[in-house]
């Protein structure tokens, strides 16, 4: 039998995000979200990743397999790490968290020059900024920006498969092939998409989901 599947959205965004991802979606799945990631926070809320490590491991019912996207790969890396036993796998989609590409203004251009290729297709999203809120997204999106992945990945033991879209500029092939050493996971680069595949790559990102699913479970 299959792992059941925890999604978590991506910074600001919310369960809508991987709408035309779990249509394609065999295993049963429920998405969480978090404050920054789909809800807003509190005033005092420690949003760095760890601290929302803590709060995921609180919502996950059953061993599973743990999807993140963009900035919240963050976060799942760091559950896979502190709850090693509710992690089946781990799925990362365009992962963030390259210290060396950090800063804002960086950020902002690749971001930018990502959405690009996609922009027609991602018309929907700015509702779901809107209800996580842009003071959340901003001090999320902050807390993350000091997050160091590549220190994080070799700690984690459960199986990981890392997927990007080609024209993706946030999370390069060579980040990925990184972070997939150092996890010794599976590294993926789809053919098309960008920064947004949960929405440009459904069948494709469904199939990589449903395939760490179906892993045998490892001690």
């Amino acid at each position: 039998m299959n792992a059941p599947v925890v999604l978590v959205p991506g910074l600001g965004l919310g369960p809508e995000s991987y709408a035309r991802t779990v249509e394609h979606l065999t295993t049963p799945y429920h998405v969480v979200t978090l404050p920054g990631y789909g809800e807003p926070a509190g005033a005092r809320e420690d949003l760095h990743p760890r601290a929302l490590a803590v709060a995921l491991g609180d919502k996950i019912r059953d061993r599973a397999v743990v999807v993140g996207h963009s900035a919240s790969c963050q976060i799942v890396v760091e559950t896979a790490v502190r709850y090693p036993d509710l992690v089946h796998a781990l799925v990362l989609i365009a992962p963030t968290g390259d210290i060396r590409l950090s800063s804002w203004v960086d950020r902002a251009v690749r971001l930018v020059g990502s959405a690009i290729p996609d922009a027609p297709k991602l018309v929907r999203i700015s509702p779901q900024y809107a209800r996580t809120t842009l003071p959340s997204i901003a001090r999320a999106g902050e807390a993350s920006r000091h997050h160091d992945l590549a220190a994080v990945m070799p700690q984690v033991r459960a199986p990981v498969v890392l997927v990007r879209g080609r024209y993706d500029l946030v999370c390069t092939a060579e980040w990925l092939e990184r972070l997939a050493q150092l996890s010794h996971g599976e590294a993926r680069t789809l053919d098309t998409g960008s920064h947004m595949p949960v929405v440009t790559n459904g069948p494709e990102v469904a199939a990589l989901i449903e395939r760490a699913a179906a892993l045998p479970e490892t001690s």
